[in-house]
């Protein structure tokens, strides 16, 4: 089915009602009808009653449901917006209601871990590339859907939902995919740009989740700008090698979903994984962070796949591998600070 076959009068499925899946069902919602998916019936109550979830006042062209198989029946264009633990379940309850004609636009920011029945990710030293799925990847091998896209960029949902200026980027091997999501997203307020390099896109705003806990680390320890400044540019170079080494072009890094997401969530509060890196700097441990948090900071599974990765590839990535350290193996977040500063590192730029 082309593009020019998809009817422009059925509503758009956003699949995740959390704060990113309401901010992208309201950009939808400008321009078409949405069926929003939840799986809570408290959710779907409320949005019905009030016309608000989680601080976002829902669009008058949302309707929310409990049905999978209604969204798939209903939308050919689906925006799945789940955390990654959760993706591959996700796709499993979907896929029976999808067909190649279907378009599926996601926003998940981590990714899927493949491993023998034997094996977890805690009992495995190293993670090849092979075990490492995108979920591009995921969406693929669960289903009969071809034409597959992502969104991925500064997208902090509570300025989304304040109406603030802000842009994504829809990346896809198909123009016509990258073309859809441009239609359905762009607004005055919301600029929407297009990347064939699907997985670098993947990649960039995955890894980026790593250097923003170690952001909200410096922040908690009290740092400024110059820390952070040293801390951002550093940053993007062992995002580059991971990512290059994951199967990433290195241009993908370079761009709003890139070094624009970087810049964003290492100097905002409203991030996840930045509040993450600054309540261990303060202290916390981090089962009481997660204990005392009702959405996932995708950082914290990132930091453990992405340092196993790197010793697998022989990947130099010591700002991974440090906050590894401090995450899992109990190291002081000022001890990591040291150990950073004093990593030794000649060459500024060597992957261009």
């Amino acid at each position: 089915m082309s593009l020019k076959s998809l009817s422009d009068d059925k509503p758009v499925g956003v699949i995740g009602a959390g704060n990113f899946g309401s901010a992208v069902a309201n950009l939808v919602a400008q321009h078409r009808n949405v069926l929003l998916y939840a799986r809570d019936e408290k959710v779907i109550r409320r949005i019905l009653e009030t016309k608000e979830n989680r601080g976002h006042t829902m669009h008058a062209n949302i309707t929310p449901t409990t049905d999978l198989g209604r969204v798939a029946e209903q939308c050919e264009v689906i925006f799945p917006i789940v955390p990654s633990a959760h993706f591959r379940t996700m796709m499993k309850q979907l896929s029976p209601f999808l067909h190649p004609y279907h378009i599926l636009i996601h926003g998940t920011k981590g990714f899927d871990i493949t491993l023998p029945p034997d094996q977890t990710l805690e009992s495995v030293d190293k993670l090849t590339r092979d075990h490492v799925k995108t979920i591009s990847e995921v969406i693929m091998e669960e289903s009969v859907v071809v034409r597959v896209g992502c969104l991925a960029g500064p997208n902090l949902s509570k300025e989304l939902a304040a109406g603030q200026p802000a842009a994504t980027v829809v990346a896809s091997h198909f123009n016509e995919v990258i073309s859809l999501g441009k239609k359905l997203l762009r607004n005055d307020r919301f600029q929407v740009y297009g990347n064939n390099d699907l997985t670098g896109v993947e990649l960039a705003g995955v890894l980026k989740n790593i250097i923003a806990i170690a952001a909200g680390a410096l922040k908690g320890l009290g740092y400024g700008e110059n820390a952070k400044g040293l801390l951002i540019s550093r940053g993007m170079v062992e995002m580059v090698y991971l990512g290059r080494a994951l199967g990433g072009n290195t241009t993908a890094f370079l761009g709003i979903a890139g070094v624009g997401d970087l810049v964003t969530t290492c100097n905002s509060s409203l991030s996840r994984n930045f509040t993450v890196g600054y309540n261990l700097a303060q202290g916390m441990k981090l089962d009481q962070i997660l204990a005392n948090t009702d959405e996932v900071a995708e950082g914290i599974n990132t930091i453990k796949i992405a340092k196993k990765c790197s010793d697998y590839y022989g990947v130099r990535a010591p700002i991974t591998n440090t906050l590894y350290r401090v995450l899992f193996e109990d190291l002081p977040m000022s001890r990591a600070l040291s150990y950073l500063m004093r990593y030794p590192l000649n060459v500024d730029i060597d992957f261009l």
